[in-house]
Order: C-alpha cells, then sequence, then structure tokens
C-alpha cells in the first residue's frame, strides 16, 4: 500500500457532480468538448482536476506529470503514514531544539496554529497521540475504548502550546520531545491550493481542482455558468444530493462523522476527536460545509466546526463572517443551521 496522509476521513461529504458516476457526476449529460479531465490517487485518496485549457498550456499529459509530482513532494512531505516524509522525521526527533522545515511544512503548519487559535483550540496540529491512540491514526488497532489514564497521558502532550514556528530557519520547535503532529485535517486543502496555483501559473483560468472532498474552483464551468458543488446527505451508505452550490473563485470543504467510527454496546465513537477531553465528539452534527479563499483555509475550519458543535460553532462563524453550512441529526431527522455569510451562495442555488 502506497503511503498516505490519513485514513479517509468519513467519505466527506461532498460530490463534485462527474458523469462517470464514481463518487461524483456531471450535472449535464456530456461536458463541452473543450473541457479536459484528469484523476488520480493521492493522500490515500482520489483526486480530479477539470480545466478549460489555455492556449499556452501544457498538454493533458504533461499537466498530469506535473500535478502528480506535486502532490507526490506535497505527501512525502506532511504524511504521518510514510515513515520517511519530514512530517515523520521530525515527529520522531526526541528533542526540544529548533528544527529546520520547508517552505510547504512552515506554510501549514503557521495556518494550523492561527485557525486553532481563532477556533478556541478546536482545531489542533497536536492532537495526533490522541488519535493514533483511539485507533484513528497510523497506528491501527481493534476497535476499544482506550483508559482513563493513557487519555489523560496523550492529552498532556498535546496542545498549541506544545509547538513554536518562527520566520527563521530554523523554524520550528517541540516545547515536549514527544509532541506527535498530525496535518491530516489540512494537507489535503493545501495540496488543492498548491495544484490550483500551478493551473494558475500556466495561464488556466476556469478550473476545478477536488482532492478527497476538498474542492477549490476557478472561474466558470462553461460561459458564465459557475461549477455546481452538491453536498451529500450524510447518511452512511447512501449516496444523495443534500442541497446544490452554484460556486466561482472559491474554497469548499466538508467534513463529516457518519462514516469512520466504531461502535461499543451500541455507542457510536467519532473519528474526530476534541482536544479538550480527549475524547471523540459527540455533539449531534454529523456534517459542516464550510467555504473559504483557500482550500487549506476551509479544510481546517471544517474539522474546527466538527469539534466546536453547532452551537459554539455557529457563533464562531458568525463572528468571523464564516460562510458555513452546519447539518444536525436529531430522532434520524436532519436540521440545516446557515450562517450570514452562507445565504448569498443559497441563494444563487436557488436563482
Amino acid at each position: 500500500m502506497q503511503p498516505s496522509i490519513l485514513r479517509p476521513r468519513a467519505l466527506i461529504a461532498l460530490i463534485v457532480l462527474l458523469a462517470a458516476g464514481v463518487g461524483f457526476s456531471l450535472l449535464r449529460p456530456e461536458p463541452p468538448a473543450a473541457e479536459l479531465h484528469m484523476s488520480g490517487r493521492t493522500m490515500g485518496t482520489t483526486y480530479s482536476v477539470k480545466y478549460r485549457p489555455a492556449q499556452d498550456a501544457p498538454s493533458l499529459k504533461a499537466m498530469q506529470i506535473e500535478v502528480d509530482a506535486l502532490l507526490a513532494e506535497i505527501n512525502h512531505t506532511m504524511s504521518t503514514y510514510d515513515p520517511e516524509s519530514e512530517l515523520s522525521r521530525f515527529n520522531r526527533l526526541h528533542t526540544t531544539d529548533w528544527v529546520s522545515a520547508s517552505a510547504s511544512m512552515r506554510a501549514v503548519v503557521k495556518a494550523a496554529l492561527e485557525i486553532g487559535a481563532q477556533s478556541e483550540g478546536a482545531f489542533d496540529i497536536t492532537v495526533g497521540p490522541l488519535v493514533n491512540l483511539w485507533g484513528f491514526g497510523p497506528e491501527v488497532h481493534p476497535d476499544r475504548i482506550p483508559l482513563e489514564t493513557d487519555i489523560a497521558a496523550a492529552r498532556a502532550r498535546s496542545g498549541l502550546d506544545k509547538v513554536t514556528l518562527r520566520e527563521t530557519q530554523p523554524a520550528i520547535r517541540k516545547h515536549r520531545p514527544d509532541v506527535f503532529l498530525d496535518l491530516s485535517g489540512i494537507a489535503k486543502g493545501y495540496g488543492v491550493d498548491q495544484v490550483a496555483e500551478l493551473m494558475t501559473a500556466h495561464g488556466i483560468k476556469h478550473y476545478m481542482v477536488e482532492i478527497g472532498g476538498e474542492v477549490r474552483v476557478r472561474g466558470f464551468k462553461e460561459k458564465d455558468t459557475p461549477w455546481r458543488i452538491a453536498i451529500e446527505k450524510p447518511l452512511p451508505g447512501e449516496r444523495s444530493v443534500q442541497t446544490m452550490l452554484a460556486l466561482s473563485d472559491i474554497a469548499l470543504a466538508t467534513s463529516g462523522n457518519y462514516r469512520n467510527f466504531f461502535e461499543i454496546a451500541g455507542r457510536r465513537y467519532s473519528h474526530t476527536i476534541d482536544p479538550a477531553t480527549g475524547w471523540p465528539v459527540d455533539n449531534h452534527l454529523v456534517s459542516v460545509t464550510v467555504l473559504a479563499d483557500t482550500s487549506m483555509r476551509a479544510d481546517a475550519w471544517a474539522t474546527a466546526f466538527q469539534v466546536l458543535g453547532p452551537d459554539r460553532g455557529m457563533a464562531i462563524a458568525e463572528r468571523l463572517s464564516l460562510p458555513v453550512l452546519f447539518i444536525i441529526e436529531r430522532d434520524g431527522t436532519f436540521e440545516e443551521r446557515v450562517c450570514c455569510a452562507f445565504q448569498r451562495y443559497r441563494q444563487q442555488e436557488m436563482s
């Protein structure tokens, strides 16, 4: 098996409709003749890129070679499944000395720490020991509830105050030698952004980039027609549409707790761990969709809101004017809560 960044987290509740019908399908029976499409595997999931080629852009084959190389480099930087990745080597360092870090590592950690602070600690890249303890990381073991003493020990290794980043090299240091960083809640989004920037650098003005449900779009799918994105109804074992959006020049991420979990004695334990308690979240929030200027930010905030839950999450989203859609399950029925900043996208959808 190829190294990957993460086990698929709740196969994210997002469908970018593509005609092939493998998780995605096109809204129109046939795509425009000018549209090109590439796909492949990366970070333990799949990627898809659709675009209208620019006049001087490389061929589709050449573009895919560049995209594959770029994503392989990112995966080899941030994967916790690849023992030789930059992140894995940093995690193994039993030191509190300053350590040099690549530009991509610095960019992702900087964004993660900023969003961690804004989310009141809900997004925490030091939560890796707890994720591993509950069996949702690279250390796979039979489903079980950890001992409270083990949870307390893992929490002692976690917290945004356990890692520091600075502008000059060496740029990053742990404040405990056993700190373990997990970038799985933001790395796919970063990958989407990097592919999007590659497309822009080649003069491509209309594209859709998707990795494992994290999406960034630019321009239009067709002349004056935005990219149509469907948010999946959060039902395990079923693929149906909850709502539709029409988007341009924006990124989207959806996080859900309804696929990646285990059950013991009738209780469901989600893969999303609350750093404040050390336990899987249990807040009736089954899916959350975030729109942002970059996929990296949308990705991280989607995870943060999953931890925060609908009440605290709504308060923070409104305060920061973040466009967010919450889907809550109560007694087998779904309830939507939509932030004010999200409303105009819903109006686009219905227009």
